[in-house]
């Protein structure tokens, strides 16, 4: 699988380093490269990449405000020195925040989880059900605490990540386990999960209705972010169909 890239970065220095990066890296290719973030939100607007190298100190516009103005975001990886952006990033949806100076190694580690972030949500053909044709894996168990608790599948209402730990919320209970959103999604059935934000997996059956920007069950509204918009929208095309 080949990553498309965009870079925007107004210092040399630090420009040329990471388009030295992406072309270490096989699977990555450098689209564009921008100097100018009014030049690069042209260019974005018109054209689609996977993932998007931004700075967010620049002149004429930030790269928090370029990521504000976008109609449709790539997966986002900031470079800043400043690490009090942070927060405002991950509010945004940003997919990894690189503190300057910028390592080969960190790098390589958002590029990963940029890899994996687009690889683990395939398009699945409209032929298959949308249902695990194996009932056998009906319930998993999490750690809560010093004992495991085990949770039946077809009772997960959603999952919220919180960082390293992860809310499960079922029909009559809410388990928090010291995991990751990532290693969780892994022990579910891919057909009867949809992960639907960073923050966010949620129950196919449980699903009550869905508009463009959230995902209702039941009283609560769950986001759904840009990154995940084309696979939820590949789903209810494929429910209708």
């Amino acid at each position: 699988m080949t990553l498309t890239c965009v870079v925007v970065e107004d210092e040399p220095l630090a420009r040329n380093l990471l388009e030295q990066y992406i072309l270490k890296v096989s699977h990555l290719q450098l689209v564009k490269s921008f100097a100018n973030p009014l030049a690069a939100l042209d260019f974005l607007r018109n054209n689609s990449v996977d993932i998007l190298f931004s700075d967010i100190q620049m002149p004429e516009i930030t790269g928090i405000s370029l990521l504000k103005i976008l109609p449709k975001k790539p997966l986002v990886i900031l470079t800043t020195a400043y690490s009090e952006y942070a927060i405002e990033g991950y509010e945004l949806d940003v997919l990894d925040y690189l503190l300057k100076p910028i390592t080969l190694e960190r790098f390589l580690k958002a590029v990963e989880k940029a890899t994996q972030r687009l690889s683990a949500a395939p398009s699945l053909p409209a032929s298959e059900t949308l249902m695990p044709a194996d009932p056998v894996q009906a319930s998993i168990f999490v750690k809560d605490g010093t004992k495991l608790v085990k949770i039946r599948l077809n009772e997960i209402l959603y999952i919220e990540g919180l960082k390293d730990y992860v809310a499960i919320y079922t029909k009559d209970k809410k388990v928090v386990t010291l995991q990751t959103l990532k290693s969780l999604e892994v022990q579910l059935t891919p057909h009867q999960f949809l992960r639907v934000h960073n923050s966010y997996i949620v129950s196919f059956e449980a699903i009550d209705s869905i508009d463009k920007e959230k995902i209702q069950i039941g009283k609560v509204w769950i986001p759904i972010s840009d990154t995940y918009r084309k696979t939820v929208k590949e789903f209810i095309e494929r429910t209708q169909s």
